[in-house]
């Protein structure tokens, strides 16, 4: 497993599948301040609030110059599904793999119920136009994320 990202370290780039065909790839989005979220399954009850609170504030990002990009270990095919049912409206990238997830430190041991297994931990990053990490957010709780995250985006 990776070192922990911290603030001022370089976002490890990366190129992905995305939904609705095509790739996305980090670097390509330089000059603009990244919202890099890892979300542990499509279409569950908390990755659909946080997807659709991102997607109500795409706007709000746009306008603050931001790219909202959210990454789970899901098939292409499953986001399409995921972005259809609920009117998604931000890049959803398939690490199918999981390399992604390894090299931005959040394939976790996870404990729910007394049971480990390893996960996706929910967590976001802001990545400035840079590339540098300007903002970490790990375990994130939903209620009140995307505020926070729109916050910091402004504030870079």
């Amino acid at each position: 497993m990776s070192q922990a990202l911290e603030p001022g370290a370089p976002a490890p780039d990366f190129t992905l599948p995305r939904d609705g065909g095509g790739d996305v790839t980090l670097s390509g989005l330089r000059g603009k301040a990244v919202v890099v979220y890892f979300y542990p399954r499509d279409d569950t009850p908390g990755c659909t609030r946080e997807a659709l609170g991102f997607t109500e504030a795409v706007a709000d990002f746009d306008a603050a110059g931001a790219v909202v990009l959210g990454i789970s270990k899901d098939t292409v095919a499953k986001h399409d599904k995921f972005v259809a049912k609920h009117g998604l409206r931000l890049i959803l990238a398939s690490d199918a793999e999981g390399t992604v997830c390894e090299d931005w430190g959040v394939w976790v041991e996870k404990n729910m119920y007394g049971k480990t297994s390893m996960g996706v931990e929910r967590a976001t990053f802001l990545v400035d136009p840079q590339g540098r990490i300007a903002r970490v957010w790990r375990k994130v709780k939903v209620p009140g994320h995307v505020e926070e995250v729109l916050a910091a985006v402004k504030a870079l």
